[in-house]
């Protein structure tokens, strides 16, 4: 087949965060974060871990990412621990914690790498959720100002910003209690949502406001697109369509149209979970913004009889599976990317900011290796459909891999690998995977021959 070719300018990056690598949860002055209280509840976490070690990042930061320049990564996403700056979530700065991302950002431009900063990726310090979180409107101050203590501090050192990564995780620990900081409230999940908007709103004006011209702002959003399962139902089809707008679609239409749906406004007053709005909140959401994180992974799929949503794998309904159970439909990003392109016409570029999988025969062999075969196959039938978009006119500028260690995975804890590098959580030793090796390669020779279509169906 035909080889895959990436611009020169085309970035590829691995994406990290916070609360998963760096472990030290509680040194150097770093105060509590939700996530730090809710892995202490019994059985919030899978394996029962907490995030006090992780892969010990805090320590070995300068190692790992000497490591990642030497696989080639062009970009390294990271993000600030709120708490581990401003401990009580507002007030007293921590400056041990300035002066630990002070370094980290040298080393990225040491190892040839571009630092793309996220401010909020999902570490609420949990002295503000003490005082209500997400659901206190207050938060949005205590957002701005620590955006602006970053902007102040970091200022052009960072190239790209990001005010707060997948949104949705916070609905989900507000309305579904399954991530921190644990609550059981659709109302609630609705409330937090509303806030968490207000709050990038707010994060994108304190940057217009720093003046940091050389840099670039956006906001990262996962969207998981939902199929009806049965195309033929009516059913399926009203069911897809509710569960995207009660998902990704809740972020971007305020952030792009200025609105909730009608769709999702009549849903919120049917269940009585409208938020509390204010007048002028959708006009302070709706942000001008200089590029758009897109998170994929996979599509969704929805049926209004539940049991015939166990896996198709297992149902023998066909299909493409990988080993972990998973789907693989790599046209994901190429959907998701048309509809940004398509029906919300965004009109600036596209960073795909997290792409992979987990769980690929992590098995380390007697010779020291790790041949996850499967995660390659993965990569390249993303990055072939992402391809197929740029072909076709998308303005594409980046890709990063989700992630460059394997990691402290939420509330799935050690239990999913999805790293290009294989960590060893009792020794905290690094091994190249095969994936890792496939793709300084694919760097190096900015693109591959691929060798399939990879549809997906």
């Amino acid at each position: 087949m035909k080889k895959i070719e990436f611009p020169a300018d085309f970035i590829f990056g691995t994406a990290t965060s916070a609360a998963q690598l760096e472990g030290a949860s509680l040194e150097d002055g770093k105060g509590l974060s939700i996530w730090d209280v809710f892995a202490r509840i019994p059985g919030a976490i899978a394996d029962g871990t907490t995030p006090d070690i992780a892969c010990d990042m805090y320590r070995s930061y300068e190692e790992d990412l000497k490591l990642a320049g030497k696989l080639n990564m062009e970009s390294f996403r990271f993000s600030f621990s709120w708490s581990r700056i401003l401990p009580e979530g507002r007030g007293r700065v921590n400056q041990k914690g300035l002066d630990y991302y002070k370094r980290l950002i040298d080393s990225i431009h040491q190892n040839g790498m571009v630092p793309n900063a996220t401010i909020y990726h999902w570490d609420l310090p949990y002295e503000l959720e003490r005082e209500g979180g997400w659901l206190n409107r207050e938060v949005v101050k205590w957002y701005g100002e620590y955006a602006s203590l970053l902007f102040h501090t970091f200022g052009e050192s960072i190239p790209l910003w990001a005010t707060v990564n997948e949104p949705i995780a916070t609905y989900v620990g507000y309305a579904l209690g399954q991530f921190a900081p644990g609550r059981r409230s659709e109302s609630f999940g609705r409330q937090a949502n509303h806030h968490l908007l207000l709050a990038h709103g707010e994060g994108v004006k304190r940057f217009r406001e720093a003046g940091l011209k050389n840099s670039r702002i956006g906001m990262v959003v996962d969207i998981w697109h939902h199929h009806p399962l049965r195309a033929g139902s009516k059913e399926d089809r009203e069911l897809a369509e509710l569960e995207n707008e009660k998902t990704y679609r809740s972020y971007l239409n305020p952030v792009f149209q200025g609105c909730y749906s009608e769709r999702l406004l009549e849903y919120m007053k049917e269940n009585n979970c409208m938020p509390v709005m204010e007048e002028g909140d959708m006009e302070r959401i709706k942000q001008p913004l200089d590029y758009f994180g897109l998170n994929c992974y996979n599509r969704v799929l929805s049926c209004a009889d539940s049991e015939l949503l166990k896996p198709r794998k297992e149902n023998g309904q066909g299909g493409n599976f990988l080993e972990n159970g998973s789907e693989f439909y790599p046209k994901a990003v190429y959907d998701a990317i048309g509809i940004l392109n398509r029906e919300y016409k965004i009109g600036i570029p596209i960073y795909i900011t997290e792409n992979g999988t987990y769980n690929c025969s992590e098995e380390v062999t007697a010779k020291g290796k790790v041949h996850d075969t499967q995660r390659i196959r993965y990569i390249q039938g993303f990055l072939y459909w992402i391809h197929k978009a740029m072909e076709e006119g998308a303005d594409i500028r980046g890709y990063y891999l989700w992630s460059l260690l394997d990691n402290w995975e939420w509330s799935a804890g050690y239990t999913y690998r999805f790293g290009l590098v294989h960590t060893d959580f009792k020794t905290q030793e690094r091994i190249v995977k095969d994936s890792a090796l496939w793709f300084k390669e694919m760097v190096k020779n900015r693109g591959f021959v691929p060798e399939d279509e990879y549809t997906g169906e």
